[in-house]
Parts: C-alpha cells; structure tokens; sequence
C-alpha cells in the first residue's frame, strides 16, 4: 500500500505516461513530463544538500512549475512550505526565519520581490532557485546563491532513491495565530494520504475526471486536488487568477476546460451559480461541486442547486490542523426549514468528542467545543512545542491513548449522528450578560431570502459588554428594521444586531474567506 504521497504521481506516469496531468491556461504537461520535471528539481535539492525533513519554500504562481516543484521537493525527501505570492514581503520574511527555510524555489514573476525577501542578515536563504526562467545580472540577489532552469536541466530525469516515511512531514501549511504570530501546521505523507484516499472512494474519482484547482497553493484546500488527481491518473485544471475574479468568464472557463470536479470556497461557487448568467443545466459535465472553508448562506446554495442541476454537492469541514474531519452530502430538495447546512458525519478513521465547558461530554443536541482524533490530524506547530501540547491532548482521561485536536468549534450532534456547526468558540461573546455565538447569528440571517452574504462581528461597548453589528449583502433594497423583524422570528431579542451595514462586497483574505480582521478595525 502506498504511504508516501509524491509515490502518487509516479505510479500515475507509469499507468498512464502521455495522459494530460496538468493544464495551465493554454499549456499541458502529462504525467510522463510532470514527473521528469520533478525529478530534476529533486536532484538539484540534493545536490544543495537537502536531508530528510528539510523545509523548502515555494514562491511562485501556481503553475505546472509550481506543482513540479511540490513533488520534486516530497522526492527529495523534505516538507514544502508554500507562500502567499501578494502576501506582504515583511510577513514572508518572518515566516522564512521561523520555519528555517535554506533554500528557496520561486518564479520569475516574482523576481521584483526577492532582494526585499531573502536579503538582509537575518534571513536563512542560502540559495534561490527560479523553476521557469533564466537569471540574469539584474537578478541577482546578495546573500543568496542563485540557480534557473538552466542549471535543473544539466540534471537526469530518472527517479532520486531518497529514504523517507510515512510519518516524515509532507507540507507546512501557516495559519493566522491569535496572538498574531502566524502558525505552522506540520502535516505528513500519512496526514494527506488519509484525507486523499478516502475522497478519491467516496467521490468515486474517475481517470477521466478534471479537477479545477481553484485554491492556491497555501491554502489547504490544494491538498485534494492535486495529490487526489493524480492518485487515479486525473487531470488537474489550474484555475488562473484573472479568471476566477470574474463570474462571467469562469463560467466560460469551467465549459471550455470540461471540469468535472470542483473544489472551492463557497464564494467562488456562488459565483458561478448566480452571478455568470449560467441557465440551469448548462454545465452537465460537472458532476461533483465540493466547497469548505467558511459557512454557505443557504439561500446562495439553494440557487446553485438550482443552476446545477446534474451535480453532487458536499460540505466539507475541518480546520488546517485536521485537513477535511467531517462531510455532509447536500440533499435534493433542501427542506424548507433548513437554515444552516451540517457538518455532517465524520469521514473513515476520524472520532471526534464534543465537550462542554468543564470538559464533560456532551448529549445529544448539546452544544460544547469538538475536538478531532484519527489519522488526518497534525504532527503539531512547527518549532512551538508549548502550543501543540494546548491543542493536541487526550479529550477523556478513561482513554489516555487517544490524542485528539481541540478545534475551538462549537458543534452538537443530532439524533441521527449528523453534526452541527454553530461558530467558533472565540467568537462567542457576551452582551448584556448572555452568552451569544456570532456564527448562529450569521446563519440566521443568512436565510432572508434577499441576503446574499453576511458578516457579523462585536463592538466593544462599555454599557452592555459588547454591541452586534451586521455587514450584509442584498440582492435588492431591504430596509434593516426588515431584516431586524425577520431575526426577531428566529432568535431571541438580544441576539439581534443593533446596527446593520450594508456593502456590495466584503473583505477577503487570500484564501477567499471573510476577512474578520478588516471589518474589525
């Protein structure tokens, strides 16, 4: 049995060599080509000395190149360590020193940023490879030794023996930190094999599948479809930037690509559905539309359902820590007194507790902080032993065996054994002495069916504790003493916002996600 997750596209360029592995825009590169690419970039980083569990870091555009670079750095036997490209230059600096990175594979596209990343005394850079370009005199950088396209073509394309295991870290995901130092989540070859291998037999993935890759290579959401493409021999469709901003011309792109399997924030599938001009049934090749990473408004997948009529949807939930824990598979017709979609049940190997405040296990449709045990979950934070050790503990002290992740989610489980999610336990709040979960909330008023997004935050304030204030979206005028009456019908009084704002769009992170931190300030 395969352990090893760069072992996934050598068996696929073995089966299927001139099978189409990636498409980037108006280029292919097949297995066969993918591999060998992959290898040259592994001999390379074996020639600057790179050991078994060595950081590499990855700063460039996503690209064929790119996801050459991920499986030449796992057949070199180390970890990569993707970068935000437009993420502030100060930022990945920090993040290099802190995750120790020697060496680092980029794109000439970014080479405007490269002396104000590797530069200065303090970085640890000790060599800069371009993957799709050559370096001229105007690249060089001080400090730091540099290498192109050139220099990995001296290199064979046969296959590096390099000796790693399933257990050795894979990839390192960084994740915003409460206390405003970034995290990184260490997760290994078994880590990403537990999550891909459940997948690929639950979604039934097909050798003549296409899977979008609409998530950039930091986000996790990456992580299923590339290593679950090439587990069946699929073919990984890059989503580029410029298209996925505009509804109109994704759509077209989806059409033009035959994607058969997508895979996103429920923003980007928002998008498609409601505003591309899509009629119903006009996309029959897409057969299976996964989202995750932050609530779906249930008016807003109530329209997809409609606009995609020939599609399987799922909810896939888990935090970084844990890659996906739970699914929910989206019935058809969604009941009418649906107001928020579960989390659903967990996927194979995974157990999770829900506990409440004193660290008792709660009862059925009792609300209490769910934590995550099984194979997908962490090695931990990279270089912070302190702060594994708060989140990955045993949740029942009978069972000291078992090590599970503290999510900081506040779910419950229904009759039927399905989960539900209510937010996150440090977005609870208290206001006139009630304890309020925002996410509740935001589900609620998610479901007016004139809302298309919504965000909810709290507003310190020295009479009542804090104030509730709503930033929303409409698809047509709506008074807020509308949209106050309406929640009025679903939650009690003082969960009501005091104050609503309306916007024609919110703040985003680079992972697409509601950007909290902007509304906030």
């Amino acid at each position: 049995m395969n352990e090893l997750v760069h072992l996934l596209l050598e068996e696929a360029a073995d089966h299927f060599p001139d099978h189409p592995a990636v498409v980037d825009v108006d280029r292919e590169m097949t297995y066969r080509q993918l591999d060998a690419v992959a290898n040259r970039i592994a001999h390379q980083l074996a020639e600057l000395n790179v050991c078994r569990g060595d950081r590499i870091g990855l700063y460039l555009e996503k690209s064929a190149e790119s996801l050459a670079c991920v499986y030449g750095v796992l057949k070199a036997g180390a970890a990569y360590v993707p970068l935000a490209p437009d993420a502030p230059v100060a930022r990945l600096a920090n993040l290099i020193r802190h995750a120790k990175i020697r060496i680092l594979l980029s794109g000439i596209e970014r080479a405007g940023q490269w002396s104000a990343l590797v530069g200065g005394d303090s970085s640890p850079i000790e060599h800069l490879v371009c993957v799709n370009g050559l370096v001229g005199q105007d690249h060089e950088v001080p400090g730091a030794a540099m290498l192109d396209t050139a220099d990995l073509a001296r290199w064979p394309e046969y296959r590096p023996d390099v000796a790693v295991g399933a257990d050795d870290p894979a990839y390192v995901l960084f994740t915003s930190g409460s206390t405003g130092i970034p995290k990184g989540v260490v997760l290994s070859h078994h880590n990403a094999l537990s999550f891909v291998d459940w997948g690929v037999a639950e979604f039934g993935l097909m050798h003549r599948d296409r899977l979008s890759s609409h998530a950039p290579l930091h986000f996790d959401l990456s992580i299923f479809d590339l290593f679950a493409a090439a587990s069946v021999a699929a073919t990984v469709v890059i989503v580029p930037r410029e298209v996925a901003m505009f509804p109109a011309e994704l759509a077209t792109f989806v059409r033009a690509t035959d994607i058969s399997v997508w895979y996103s924030v429920p923003l980007a599938v928002n998008m498609l559905a409601s505003r591309s001009g899509l009629e119903p049934g006009k996309l029959p090749r897409l057969r299976i539309i996964l989202f995750a990473g932050e609530v779906f408004p249930v008016s807003q997948l109530r329209q997809a359902l409609v606009t995609f009529p020939d599609a399987e949807f799922y909810n896939l939930y888990g935090p970084t820590e844990t890659n996906v824990c739970t699914y929910y598979h989206v019935p058809r017709p969604l009941a009418e007194e649906c107001h928020a979609i579960p989390i659903g049940r967990p996927i194979s190997g995974v157990e999770l507790f829900c506990l409440d405040e004193d660290g008792h296990p709660t009862g059925v449709n009792e609300r209490g902080e769910l934590w995550v045990s099984g194979p997908t979950v962490m090695r931990g934070y990279l270089n912070d032993p302190e702060q594994t050790a708060e989140v990955l503990r045993a949740p029942d002290p009978g069972r000291a065996e078992i090590i599970a992740y503290r999510t900081g989610d506040i779910t419950s489980r229904d009759e039927d054994g399905v989960w539900h999610f209510f937010g996150r336990r440090d977005s609870q709040i208290k206001s006139r002495g009630y304890r309020i979960e925002l996410g509740e909330i935001e589900a609620s008023l998610n479901a007016h069916p004139a809302v298309l997004e919504c965000a909810v935050i709290a507003v310190p304030d020295v009479t009542f504790g804090n104030r509730i204030k709503a930033y929303v979206i409409t698809k047509e005028a709506v008074s807020t003493t509308v949209l106050a009456s309406y929640l009025r019908q679903l939650l009690p009084t003082y969960m009501v916002p005091s104050s609503f704002d309306r916007r024609t769009a919110l703040p985003r992170t680079s992972n697409g996600k509601i950007d909290y931190n902007v509304l906030k300030k």
